[in-house]
């Protein structure tokens, strides 16, 4: 697969997210091998990837990655919803807003940038809906 369309704060995130990932489709299994290496975590790291049931309803429990199993669990009740959260041990954890694969390139290209401002003080749900309505500007700074 190509590299993974991802963001990610330049700082320390003071904001709900720490940046945004756009998958190219909704195969958990297929995109997320690709996402965890970009991240670069030690091969001998345990990775833990927490998602949203109701937006992967399919996804696995467990994905292979080259050299590694990624164990992926189900976010608690009261999670929000277009999260996905990565906690590669030492390396780091990073929660980050799903843009929809199906989303137009240039919605997608402003949702990415807002959500890696390190400022940005938007929930991923708050961001969507603004982006749905063409509020969402280049920036977090700009929405609204």
């Amino acid at each position: 697969m190509p590299p993974p369309r991802l963001t990610l704060t330049t700082d320390v995130s003071h904001g709900p997210l720490d940046g945004a990932w756009w998958p190219r489709c909704d195969a958990l299994e297929l995109e997320l091998p690709c996402l965890v290496g970009s991240l670069e975590p030690d091969p001998d790291t345990t990775v833990r990837v927490t998602v949203e049931p109701s937006e992967w309803p399919d996804a696995p429990r467990t994905v292979m990655a080259p050299g590694r199993v990624i164990a992926v669990e189900p976010a608690g009740p009261g999670s929000e919803a277009h999260v996905i959260t990565l906690d590669c041990g030492s390396v780091g954890r990073w929660v980050l807003l799903i843009v929809p694969p199906e989303e137009p390139a240039g919605t997608a290209a402003r949702l990415l940038a807002a959500a890696a401002d390190p400022e940005n003080p938007l929930t991923a749900t708050r961001m969507l809906a603004l982006a749905e309505t063409g509020r969402l500007g280049g920036t977090a700074g700009q929405a609204d």
